[in-house]
């Protein structure tokens, strides 16, 4: 079964501590995500982001159909990056790393996702016009949203 990655980087007009306050509380991540996807935390959000925590949602990402995605946050260096592994949900994999580091003027964000879509060959099949281009909305609107709490960095 192919994996895909998916890699993103961003700079923003921010300190290190800012952005990544922001980032590692799992509560934002509903003020960056498309608010079409219904996405609502269930459980797992109520402390400060630690190796082990368990996170779930609710979200709706194709066709209106509401799905419950687990994710476990298996790795963290405080200010410099996580890692958020899917234990139950959408995909038939899901690892997505998020990186922040500091430079001139502000910091880097840097997200490599590697990912299986499910069902096979039919997933495989449906990847590149339905899964792919749905990954990539996503994170250009959170580019799009960060920027506009946190300015656009020049």
């Amino acid at each position: 079964m192919k994996i895909y990655t998916l890699h993103k980087k961003q700079n923003l007009p921010i300190s290190v501590k800012q952005a990544w306050d922001f980032l590692s509380s799992p509560e934002n991540l509903k003020t960056i995500t498309p608010d079409y996807m219904g996405f609502n935390i269930l459980s797992g959000a109520d402390r400060p982001m630690f190796p082990g925590q368990i996170i779930q949602y609710i979200v709706t990402p194709v066709l209106g159909i509401k799905t419950k995605w687990v994710t476990e946050i298996t790795h963290v260096k405080d200010n410099e990056y996580f890692v958020d592994e899917q234990r139950f949900g959408p995909y038939a994999m899901w690892h997505h790393k998020h990186f922040i580091k500091e430079i001139e003027g502000g910091v880097e964000m840097e997200d490599i996702i590697d990912y299986k879509v499910p069902m096979g060959i039919l997933g495989q099949l449906v990847h590149p016009f339905l899964v792919k281009p749905k990954l990539e909305e996503i994170f250009n609107y959170r580019t799009k949203k960060l920027e506009a709490l946190f300015g656009r960095y020049e």
